[in-house]
């Protein structure tokens, strides 16, 4: 039987409302610090939610050309800012990648919304003005797959490219079919993750017709809150989180820095509601234990999950029970939830919350999960409310989209 080629993590690069380093970022979750604000960007007096994880400062112009870089829609700008940050974090340059077979490089980084902002200035344009004054830009700035197109045009990447949606899960699916390129033998890098820059009046909107999100306006920061009896919805949030996927003898062989281990990862669909999780569970257990399997490890060996946890009356405890299902001892596993301080990033989620369960593997220690005042009961994991140092065996992050959409990816420790 052929050897299953292992796969490693080689850099890590994000855009997040707490920053655009992923060391900072880190800190910042270990400090419990939110990023969540109330929103001063456009009009939301009478919105009734009026508050996100939106990125307040964010400068483009030292990775993108400046009139690109005023053209293209934010998801772009995020998805190519990440994704060079994370070559950069890794220590691949340009001459880097010119010692490497660029046939076999690639790029998947997924978006769920895609450029909603393009396409609203678009429709307004269209309607108020006149066919003559949609931008030419109009088709290419909306599609989901443009982003990684423009990052591998700038690096002449050739390997495997195209774009997941899947709502929530995309970056996680997109993480899990980069990984698949390189165990079937297509490619030796990949970089990969997923973007979002949804927080524009009609994304806001949309999500408050569903009635989704939080209304806590008056504690924007507390508003978070997986968990906790009191949640009352999500907190929207944006940016990108894209890491470098790398063929472990290809690593090796360039003397590259490894940060993690990929070990595998799961999917599957709850075929049950549009918006709500299944409520036996069985889609997100059978995800992980699908992801469990890919990874050729046992329950038993994980201790530590990112969970998916957006902070809505009924996600947080099904994502729970479905876990329990799956985990016969929960009170040794830590668990915890990156929304609770960065809002729910939509398609970026399991992009940035891959990044922040392999700074945990790396620096050893757990960020805490805020605003959990008054727990649910019968939780059974340990939830850190302060940064609590953990030696991790395995980790497993969880991101579930709209649509029934489930997707687990599993870390750990590389280990020559």
């Amino acid at each position: 039987m052929k050897k299953k080629k292992r796969i490693v993590v080689t850099g890590m690069g994000l855009v997040s409302c707490l920053g655009h380093d992923v060391d900072l970022f880190y800190q910042r979750l270990l400090a419990g610090e939110s990023g969540v604000s109330t929103i001063t960007e456009f009009p939301v007096d009478e919105y009734p939610t009026r508050f996100a994880g939106i990125i307040k400062e964010f400068n483009p112009e030292e990775y993108i050309e400046k009139k690109q870089a005023r053209r293209v829609d934010r998801f772009i700008a995020y998805t190519i800012v990440a994704g060079k940050k994370a070559l950069e974090y890794g220590g691949i340059s340009k001459e880097t990648l010119d010692h490497m077979d660029k046939s076999r490089c690639g790029v998947i980084i997924g978006s769920g919304m895609g450029g909603m902002g393009v396409f609203v200035d678009g429709t307004k344009n269209l309607y108020e003005k006149g066919h003559r004054k949609v931008t030419p830009f109009f088709v290419p700035y909306i599609i989901t797959n443009m982003g990684g197109a423009l990052l591998a045009m700038d690096y002449g990447l050739m390997g495997p490219n195209y774009s997941v949606s899947t709502a929530c899960a995309t970056a996680n699916n997109s993480i899990i079919s980069a990984a698949n390129h390189i165990l079937n033998g297509e490619a030796d890098l990949m970089i990969t993750g997923g973007a979002e820059a949804a927080i524009i009046p009609m994304g806001l909107v949309g999500f408050c017709a569903c009635k989704a999100l939080s209304e806590r306006n008056d504690e924007p920061q507390k508003a978070s809150r997986p968990w906790d009896k009191g949640r009352d919805g999500f907190v929207m949030g944006e940016g990108a989180g894209v890491i470098v996927l790398e063929e472990l003898e290809h690593a090796l062989a360039r003397n590259a820095t490894i940060f993690a281990e990929y070990l595998g990862g799961g999917i599957s669909c709850d075929a049950y509601h549009m918006t709500e999780p299944r409520s036996d569970g069985e889609g997100v257990a059978a995800c992980v234990r699908n992801a469990l399997q890919n990874a050729g490890i046992t329950a038993e060996d994980v201790n530590y999950i990112n969970a998916h946890a957006t902070s809505t009356p009924l996600g947080d405890m099904a994502e729970i029970n479905a876990l329990k299902k799956v985990f016969a001892k929960p009170e040794k596993i830590v668990i915890n939830s990156t929304k609770s301080m960065i809002g729910h990033c939509l398609g970026a989620a399991g992009g940035i919350e891959a990044i922040a369960t392999i700074k945990a593997i790396t620096d050893k220690v757990a960020h805490p999960t805020i605003n959990l005042e008054n727990p649910e009961e019968n939780i059974g994991f340990h939830i850190p409310t302060k940064a609590e140092p953990v030696e991790i065996k395995a980790a497993i992050s969880n991101s579930f989209g709209f649509g029934g959409h489930n997707a687990t990816v599993i870390f750990a420790p590389y280990h020559p």
